[in-house]
């Protein structure tokens, strides 16, 4: 049944009610899941120019956007880091609601329980979640499972997801709150 193929039926919205919006950001796309609770109800992997445009267009109250957040580890990095930074920074700005951060580190703890965890370990629990297994997780074309077309950097933005919603995002608000005054010069102890 899911196909999570994201088009321009959101705007007439078969997503009702409160929505995570999770983006694992990238230099030119980045992917996009949409979860109510647990339950993917669409994903993109898009320009960030198409990507930007839909959270500028698709704001609601009440939906979150998760952004993965980049941290740095003391070594120099590239061009292409900084481009993804760059457009975490747009896309926050284009949604203009309620958006939390959230460090890689904290979705490989949430997941994994260790911090060495790596994209497949991750996918691997995201599977095990929702199956038991590849085949009840994914399922087939015939039978599709509640992560069929789930790929690429989709399974790191759906991991994010659910990393939030497993939290109930109270301590991201809670962070946000307290080092945004800081961030804009409101607040100096």
């Amino acid at each position: 049944m899911p196909t999570h193929k994201l088009g321009s039926t959101v705007g007439s919205s078969p997503i009702n009610g409160s929505v995570i919006i999770a983006v694992d950001p990238g230099t030119t796309r980045s992917a996009m899941v949409f979860l109510q609770g647990q339950t993917i109800v669409a994903s993109a992997l898009e320009s960030n120019e198409w990507v930007r445009n839909l959270l500028e267009r698709e704001h609601n109250s009440g939906d979150m956007l998760v952004v993965e957040e980049f941290e740095s580890f003391g070594m120099p990095i590239g061009r292409e880091v900084m481009q993804s930074i760059f457009w975490s920074g747009r896309f926050v700005e284009a949604w203009g609601g309620d958006w939390v951060l959230i460090p890689r580190r904290a979705v490989k703890l949430h997941h994994c329980k260790s911090a060495r965890a790596n994209d497949a370990t991750i996918r691997q629990a995201l599977l095990d979640r929702y199956g038991p297994g590849r085949t009840a997780a994914i399922g087939t074309k015939a039978h599709p499972g509640p992560l069929y077309g789930i790929k690429r950097d989709l399974w790191s933005a759906l991991a994010l997801g659910l990393t939030y919603y497993d939290n109930d995002g109270r301590r991201q608000q809670q962070r946000i709150a307290d080092f945004w005054p800081v961030v804009r010069g409101e607040k100096t102890s």
